[in-house]
């Protein structure tokens, strides 16, 4: 017998995917003066394309930090963060600016709009730095999907607090962002009002594969994601 007949290659293993999200051993230090805060502290954690993710934890524990890293608004002070494989500290802030325009979209527990722009041209400017044309019809299918047409030349101070979170999540619809980050979004709402946003959230992720990201405190919308993560003293737990 030929020892060739014998040889078997070792089985390959296949690449992993690369992942929406992930943070390797990250660190994020706040420096006023001579005094220090730790707010991440070696976080490690991924998160896959598609994947409805709710992150939980007290006050104080990193979650917005954690937040403001991933949509790359702030800079770990070690550590890497990549989105989508593309690792954030790499980009200058023209780069992450035209980064976060084109594939993340951010949804805030207030203050999402412009204030002196109706619900329909908040949504067309959104979609216009995402570098999609015909802006304004893009804007009022997208309205009209969270049944907010009837709304759409209000402005923010004419709208609810829901209306308003309805009118990120339509922008967010509207440039297909493929990575959503929601800070408390249902906070400040009612019940009714956060069962619509909760609605619209599973919509993007649902009908878009958009990866979606929340932070937040809420029971409730933790039970609506795939997977909880929660954190604290700046770590994954």
């Amino acid at each position: 017998m030929e020892v060739g007949s014998l040889y078997r290659e070792p089985p390959r293993e296949e690449a992993r995917p690369e992942a929406a999200v992930e943070f390797h051993d990250v660190f994020k230090i706040y420096r006023s003066g001579p005094a220090e805060t730790v707010a991440l502290r070696g976080l490690d954690l991924r998160i896959e394309r598609g994947e409805h993710v709710a992150v939980l934890g007290p006050s104080g524990s990193g979650k917005s930090t954690f937040l403001h890293l991933a949509a790359g608004l702030e800079q770990p002070s070690a550590g890497e963060v990549r989105i989508f494989g593309q690792p954030l500290n790499r980009l200058d802030e023209g780069d992450l600016a035209a980064f976060r325009a084109r594939r993340v979209a951010i949804v805030f527990q207030s203050e999402n709009l412009l204030p002196l722009l109706t619900a329909r041209e908040n949504v067309a400017t959104a979609v216009r730095l995402g570098g999609i044309e015909r802006a304004p019809a893009v804007a009022k299918s997208a309205l009209a999907t969270v049944d907010l047409e009837p709304r759409a030349m209000h402005r923010p101070g004419a709208l609810s607090g829901g209306e308003q979170q309805r009118v990120a999540v339509a922008a967010a619809l509207a440039r297909g962002a493929a990575h959503v980050l929601a800070d408390e979004p249902t906070g400040e709402l009612d019940l009714a009002n956060e069962q619509r946003v909760l609605q619209e959230l599973r919509r993007l992720r649902d009908e878009l594969g958009s990866t979606v990201v929340t932070v937040t405190h809420s029971a409730r919308l933790a039970e609506t994601a795939d997977r909880v993560i929660e954190v604290r003293d700046g770590r994954a737990v």
